[in-house]
C-alpha cells in the first residue's frame, strides 16, 4: 500500500509523484467531479456535505484533484480517497504540519458533532480507520431518527389469522381434516433484515476494539439506538458476516429512511476496512472527503449562533432577506434576484467566511458582495472572517457615502499544541476571543 501525502491547494508546491503505479493509479480519478465518482457506484466514498447541491458552491462539480503531467495538484476538497494499492491524504494547507493535522480534526469534531480522542497513531492507515468508527455514532443517531429500519418480508404461516392468499397445497397437506388453522402466505414488515443486521455486526465489531469500543456509550442517544439495534436483530450470527456484507453492497435507496444509505456506507468500510486497505477490488474508490470551505463555515456557526448570528441556507432558500423592497414575481428587475444569503448574518452585521489567506486583502467581488449586504440589511458592520497561521489584530475600514465598518478578522488556527487536548484548549480560547471582544460592534 502507497500513502502520498499532501495538503489543499497545493499548486504552489509543485508535488511531484514519483512512483509510476500510483500515476497509474491516481490517473483513473484524477480531473473527476466528486458527482460522478459518487455515481460510479463507489459506495465505499463518503462526501460532506452529502448533499451535493445543496449549498451554492455546487461541490458535486470539484474535482479532488488534477495531475499535470506527474504534479500533483489539489483545491478546496480534504481528507482521504484511495483506489486500488494507493492512498491519497489530504490535509488542511492551514495546519501546525506533521502527520496529526489538528485542525481539520477539530473543525470535523465541532461540525459532526463526535467525540475525537487524543491522535497518536504510527500509521495514517490507523487514523483513517479510527475516524471511520468515531463518524459511526454520528450516522447511526441520524439513521434511527427516522426510525428502524423495516422491510417486507414473505413468511409461509399456518393459523387461524388469515393475513394473505391461502397457500392452498399447503393447507391441504397440514390441515386435513380441518382443525381451525389455514395456510397462507403473508408479507410482513420486519426490523430484523440485512441492513439492521449489518449495523448489528458493525456494533459487535466496533465492541471487540477496547481503545474505541467506549463511543457506543458516549451519550444517551447513542447508548438507547445501540440497544434498540440489538433488540431488533435476534437472529445475528457472528459466522455470518460476509453475507450479511455481500447482502449490502447494493444502497438503500428509498424515499423515507434516506439516512440509511450513509450509515450502510459507513458500516461497509468499517467491516471492509482490511480488504479495502490491501485494494483486492480492482479500480473501487473509497475514502471520506470534506469540501474546505463549506466545512469552515459550518465550524464558525457552531460558536457564532451563540451571538445571535443566523446562517443562512441559499440552496434550500432558508433565511436571507429581501433586496427589493417591494418585490413582485411579474417584476423584471428583482425576480431572479429577491434574497440575498450572506453566509451570516443579524440586525447590525454581516459576516463573509472565507477558507482562504486574506493578508494579501480581500478580492474586488467580495467586497463589493458584503458591502451590497450591509446596504440592503441597513446593517453598520461587515466582515470577513479567515483562517490565519497566527494571532492577527482586526483590520477595519470605514465605507464612504452612507458609512459603516468592514473589517478583516484572523481567526488563529495554529498553537504550537503537543496534543489533541491542548490544541481544543486553544481553540476554544480563540473563539471565545473573538465573540467576547473582536466581533463587538463599533
Amino acid at each position: 500500500m502507497s500513502l502520498i501525502q499532501t495538503t489543499d491547494n497545493n499548486r504552489n508546491c509543485n508535488y511531484k509523484i514519483s512512483k509510476e503505479l500510483d500515476l497509474e493509479n491516481l490517473r483513473k480519478i484524477a480531473s473527476r467531479c466528486i458527482k460522478d465518482l459518487k455515481s460510479d457506484n463507489n459506495t465505499e466514498l463518503l462526501v460532506f456535505p452529502d448533499d451535493l447541491h445543496k449549498y451554492g458552491d455546487e461541490i458535486g462539480e470539484s474535482e479532488v484533484f488534477t495531475l499535470e503531467g506527474n504534479t500533483l495538484v489539489t483545491g478546496n476538497i480534504m481528507g482521504f480517497i484511495g483506489i486500488n494499492d494507493t492512498q491519497l491524504d489530504i490535509k488542511s494547507r492551514f495546519s501546525d504540519g506533521g502527520n496529526d493535522d489538528y485542525f481539520l480534526h477539530y473543525m470535523r469534531q465541532k461540525v459532526l458533532s463526535i467525540n475525537m480522542f487524543d491522535i497518536k497513531h504510527n500509521t495514517t492507515d490507523e487514523r483513517i480507520f479510527d475516524f471511520l468508527v468515531y463518524l459511526f455514532p454520528y450516522f447511526l443517531n441520524r439513521a434511527l431518527s427516522q426510525g428502524l429500519f423495516k422491510k417486507y418480508r414473505r413468511e409461509s404461516r399456518n393459523d387461524a389469522n388469515i393475513r394473505g392468499p391461502v397457500d392452498v397445497n399447503r393447507h391441504i397437506c397440514l390441515n386435513v381434516p380441518f382443525r381451525g388453522a389455514v395456510a397462507y402466505n403473508a408479507r410482513i414488515h420486519n426490523y430484523d433484515n440485512e441492513v439492521t443486521q449489518l449495523v448489528r455486526h458493525t456494533i459487535e465489531y466496533i465492541k471487540t476494539k477496547p481503545l474505541i469500543a467506549q463511543i457506543l456509550s458516549r451519550d444517551s442517544d447513542t447508548k438507547l439506538n445501540v440497544s434498540q439495534i440489538v433488540a431488533a436483530t435476534p437472529s445475528y450470527c457472528a459466522r455470518e458476516r460476509g453475507k450479511v456484507v455481500a447482502q449490502n453492497l447494493r444502497p438503500v435507496r428509498h424515499p423515507y429512511y434516506g439516512e440509511y444509505s450513509n450509515l450502510q456506507k459507513i458500516c461497509l468500510q468499517i467491516l471492509r476496512h482490511e480488504t479495502i486497505k490491501f485494494g483486492n477490488e480492482k479500480d473501487k474508490v473509497y475514502g471520506i472527503l470534506f469540501d474546505g470551505a463549506w466545512l469552515w463555515e459550518e465550524y464558525l456557526y457552531t460558536f457564532l449562533h451563540r451571538t445571535g448570528f443566523h446562517h443562512a441556507e441559499n440552496k434550500k432558500q432558508k433565511g436571507g432577506f429581501k433586496m427589493f423592497k417591494n418585490d413582485s414575481e411579474d417584476d423584471k428587475i428583482s425576480k431572479n434576484s429577491r434574497r440575498l444569503y450572506p453566509d451570516f448574518y443579524k440586525d447590525d452585521y454581516i459576516l463573509d467566511a472565507k477558507y482562504k489567506r486574506l493578508n494579501g486583502g480581500v478580492g474586488r467581488e467580495d467586497l463589493y458582495q458584503v458591502v451590497t449586504y450591509m446596504h440592503c440589511k441597513k446593517a453598520s458592520n461587515g466582515g470577513f472572517i479567515y483562517p490565519s497561521e497566527s494571532k492577527v489584530e482586526k483590520v477595519s475600514y470605514e465605507l464612504a457615502g452612507y458609512g459603516g465598518m468592514v473589517s478583516i478578522f484572523g481567526f488563529n488556527v495554529q498553537h504550537g499544541s503537543s496534543s489533541f487536548a491542548e490544541y481544543v484548549k486553544a481553540m476554544a480560547a480563540e473563539e471565545e476571543d473573538l465573540t467576547k471582544q473582536r466581533l463587538l460592534l463599533r
